[in-house]
């Protein structure tokens, strides 16, 4: 097993890559969990989401909970206008309750920008909810986010001043929205090195969390199981953000015209490692409903090559139907909500909570972690990687990043992310 990778290991890769398709695609983009995965919402940060998670509320499993993150590598101590939702943006979860790939309820947060004192920015953000039915949309929360965590003389206590930021749904459950410990855990500085790992095949520690002391900015709901009315107990989840399809800058910067999709995201690594990069663009404006016309890539898939070329493991690079039902269809049995391909994060919601959870989630037969739903401490690039290197086709593969849990403490409810670390603290610095 190559621990590093030489130059000319490097120039063989490339090739390779040219070879299966890849376009610019490096081995790099192989399981960051869609922190900047693809060129235009690079350039838009707060459009751009890193990660949904769907699961049954451990603390009341008659709900299920649903959270999307925002604005990759948030700095704590990034003033004197910190990062904020953006006022001219829609930001979506959205619900397929009947296995058709169509949103059978939304849930829209929609924010405003009020003018900080002095020099500095104002992170507390009113903002509402709308809940979408059909043709039908209904404000069901309004609310203010808590402010970023800057430091113990402008938000101390800031536990406190976080649980205030909980509101109460029309209709039952809850909405939050704002500045959170990022969850997600992974070596991309590693992954990013033309997949190089650390330590042995990676599932032996070793890994440094790169998103350790980082931020994101969340938006999620808490609703009761029973008012979704899921088909076959399964639904069917994904994120998308839209803006306005003009906008004129001057002295005042006006928003005008439709709106249009600029991002969306449901299973995490699919527009990083499945989606060429040619195509990301195009992907992030697409419907979950439109997926077939990227089937081939997940039938083939770019990574396994990739990883052949590179530690010549025998992965299966062609007849990937195990990772079309993990990522498409559902899994028979588990997950499964029809032969149409749509990228959507399926949960059943019939699973009970497990009491002792398994970051392998269903591969280490825990059927309530990812790919049924998403939990936070689901480790989801191991996972992906064991998958891709062919689990499901008998082919047992230990690799792994080395990381395998978050760096701060989950809260024991909602919305259960970690408080972001103080800017004040600034735990990067020396």
């Amino acid at each position: 097993m190559h621990r590093v990778i030489t130059a000319g290991a490097a120039a063989g890769l490339l090739a390779v890559a040219a070879a299966v398709g890849a376009v610019v695609l490096g081995p790099g983009n192989g399981a960051a969990s869609s922190h900047r995965e693809a060129p235009l919402i690079a350039e838009d940060p707060s459009a751009d989401l890193t990660d949904l998670y769907a699961f049954r509320s451990p603390d009341n499993p008659s709900t299920v909970t649903i959270l999307a993150n925002v604005i990759p590598g948030e700095d704590p101590a990034a003033g004197p206008n910190w990062y904020t939702f953006s006022p001219n943006a829609r930001y979506n979860l959205k619900v397929d309750t009947n296995g058709d790939a169509h949103a059978d309820v939304t849930y829209r947060f929609q924010f405003r920008t009020k003018t900080g004192p002095f020099f500095l920015g104002d992170t507390a953000q009113p903002y509402t909810v709308t809940r979408v039915v059909g043709h039908k949309a209904q404000v069901v929360a309004r609310g203010t986010t808590p402010p970023n965590n800057i430091g113990p003389r402008s938000t101390p206590n800031y536990r406190s001043l976080a649980a205030k930021g909980i509101f109460s749904l029309a209709g039952g459950g809850k909405a939050f929205a704002g500045q959170r410990d990022d969850p997600f855990f992974g070596d991309v500085g590693a992954i990013f090195d033309l997949v190089a790992i650390r330590k042995g095949t990676g599932n032996m520690g070793g890994g440094k969390d790169f998103f350790a002391g980082y931020g994101v900015h969340t938006f999620g709901v808490q609703v009761p199981i029973a008012g979704l009315h899921a088909k076959n107990s399964t639904i069917g989840v994904w994120s998308s953000v839209d803006r306005r399809t003009v906008t004129r800058r001057g002295a005042v910067t006006r928003n005008s015209g439709a709106w249009v999709q600029v991002d969306r995201l449901a299973n995490p690594l699919v527009n990083e490692v499945v989606i060429p990069t040619g195509l990301k663009d195009q992907w992030n404006a697409l419907q979950p409903w439109q997926e077939s016309r990227f089937e081939k890539y997940y039938t083939t898939p770019i990574l396994a090559a990739v990883i052949n070329k590179l530690y010549k493991l025998g992965a299966p690079e062609t007849g990937r139907d195990d990772l079309v039902a993990v990522l498409l269809t559902g899994v028979p049995k588990l997950n499964f909500t029809g032969t149409r391909p749509a990228d959507l994060l399926r949960l059943n919601l019939s699973i009970p909570v497990t009491k002792d959870p398994s970051r392998m989630g269903v591969l280490a037969g825990d059927n309530q972690g990812w790919p049924n739903g998403r939990r936070l401490n689901d480790d989801v690039i191991d996972i992906a990687e064991q998958a891709v290197g062919g689990f499901l086709k008998g082919t047992k593969l230990p690799l792994g990043d080395g990381v395998n849990a978050e760096d701060r403490q989950l809260l024991g409810s909602f919305p259960y992310i970690a408080d972001p670390q103080s800017g004040f603290d600034n735990t990067k610095g020396k």
